[in-house]
């Protein structure tokens, strides 16, 4: 199987409850990091350090989440489909 359609297959699959929240999660810490990046005016530049640590550590959570596949629901899902 070519790894761009596995990749965008694991995507659209469902994803466990537990990743959910994480991905949850991983969304507000990115849009705390992007929030801080973007403020208008002067910050230290030690929060700009950790603003974007915290944009990217976000980021990669929320992709790590979304790939993840509930096997469970997703076998539930393809034999709905066939019926």
């Amino acid at each position: 199987m070519d790894l761009i359609t596995e990749i965008k297959e694991r995507a659209q699959a469902p994803t466990p409850p537990f990743f959910q929240v994480l991905k949850r999660l991983g969304l507000m810490i990115a849009a705390i990091g992007l929030g801080v990046l973007t403020a208008p005016g002067e910050l230290p530049e030690i929060l700009m350090t950790y603003a974007g640590h915290a944009l990217t550590a976000g980021t990669i959570l929320v992709s790590i989440c979304q790939l993840t596949v509930d096997e469970s629901r997703l076998e539930e899902k393809l034999l709905n489909s066939v019926k």
